[in-house]
């Protein structure tokens, strides 16, 4: 036995933490997979419709201010929780986003990125056995963080027969008695719902009932299309008292290595939040914050994304229905989420959608993210690399062609 073998914790599976990558966060491990396929086939270009990340780079002027900021002496301090620039800034930009006016400096705090935030918020509510309440599918930190603490962590399926939205009314008593925390995450990833004000409603109505605090993920709140505005959970009347919200620069602002995003929520929390973050780390680079609170004083250089992604995903929908896919452009977001193949006809019965991702990806160099949670379903993102409108429809009918040369059975 290793010397470390004795010493991993329980959390991450003991002495069988190195036996395998059983242990590997889902979306590493689908780059690793990626990756790996990119070095079998070096002569074939992959189509990455994977793991979500923007393919443009942030806005110049936002660089620029960076760039300004980073030759300032007095930046190099210590953030800690946050500078006042940053947090004014995100409270005009919800004003003039989310129609949020009520928002002041003492509702904000900002963390390092969606995901250090979700890893930190278990640690202000959840001791051993307390619950979770977690939509499956679903972004697992807030799950994995509430497991690590000794709580556990109740399924809700996002299943298409629910529209994507979790049946709340179905939680068992002895469940809603022990759950401290509700995960919810619209526009949503992966499903692509959005949503609705009267969802948002009955949400912060069983948040009272059952004395829950809402943890509402809006990483891609401000990507809308056709009609839809973005909404926030904090526009419903008494929100504030049982939610908080989550907002990221990370994608409608192509800036996910920047690692940058604010936690709103009442005075309360935001106390709790800033007491167990100052033990976690010292707070984002000044001028990244400074150069967050120009974008999101400029909210409006979010259009160009929501424009490309918004004509990207109709190419999508167009060539993925075509292949056969039962694919619909979404309101939200940039991913399309359809049921998976049958198989290969008259070959192979895919039995998940694990098993028909790696195909695909194997066989047509197309990678994408799996799914079977609720069903088995494939995720496309819109955020594959092309730089003109030219190169996406041709990227487009290269991934019909590969396709329908797998001979796929619907």
């Amino acid at each position: 036995m290793k010397f470390l073998d004795n010493l991993v914790s329980s959390r991450l599976g003991g002495s069988s933490f190195f036996k395998g990558d059983k242990k590997l966060y889902k979306f590493e491990k689908i780059k690793k997979l990626t990756k790996e396929v990119k070095l079998k086939n070096p002569n074939i270009k992959l189509i990455d419709m994977g793991v979500g990340e923007p393919d443009q780079m942030a806005d110049l002027s936002i660089v620029d201010v960076l760039n300004e900021e980073a030759r300032k002496k007095e930046n190099r301090l210590y953030a800690d929780n946050g500078i006042d620039e940053f947090k004014e800034s995100a409270c005009r930009y919800l004003s003039n986003v989310y129609n949020l006016n009520n928002i002041n400096k003492n509702n904000i705090m900002h963390g390092i990125g969606s995901k250090s935030i979700l890893s930190i918020l278990p640690l202000c509510f959840i001791n051993p056995g307390d619950i979770c309440l977690m939509p499956q599918p679903n972004y697992p930190t807030l799950a994995t963080y509430t497991k690590f603490l000794g709580g556990q962590v109740y399924d809700l399926p996002l299943c298409i027969e629910n529209n994507f939205y979790p049946d709340l009314l179905s939680i068992p008593a002895d469940v809603l008695k022990k759950a401290k925390l509700l995960y919810l995450n619209y526009p949503n990833n992966p499903t692509g719902q959005v949503a609705t004000i009267e969802f948002y409603e009955s949400v912060v109505r069983f948040a009272k009932k059952n004395n829950i605090l809402v943890v509402c993920d809006a990483a891609y709140g401000n990507l809308t299309y056709d009609g839809y505005k973005p909404l926030s959970i904090l526009s419903i009347d008494g929100a504030m008292d049982v939610c908080v919200e989550i907002h990221s620069l990370s994608k409608a602002f192509n800036m996910t290595g920047w690692r940058l995003a604010f936690l709103v929520g009442s005075e309360e929390v935001i106390k709790l939040y800033a007491s167990a973050k100052s033990h976690a780390d010292s707070g984002q680079f000044r001028p990244i914050q400074l150069a967050g609170a120009y974008a999101l004083d400029n909210y409006n250089l979010v259009n160009t994304n929501c424009e490309r992604y918004s004509r990207r995903l109709e190419l999508m929908e167009t060539t993925l229905r075509d292949i056969g896919f039962d694919a619909k452009k979404p309101k939200g977001g940039f991913y399309i989420y359809v049921p998976i193949p049958k198989g290969v006809k008259g070959e192979i019965k895919f039995e998940n959608a694990q098993e028909a991702s790696l195909y695909i990806l194997s066989k047509a160099l197309v990678s994408t993210v799996p799914w079977d949670d609720c069903g088995s379903f494939l995720r496309f993102s819109a955020t594959y690399d092309a730089a003109t409108l030219d190169d996406e429809i041709t990227i487009m009918n290269e991934l019909k062609n590969r396709f329908l040369k797998l001979n796929l059975e619907f």
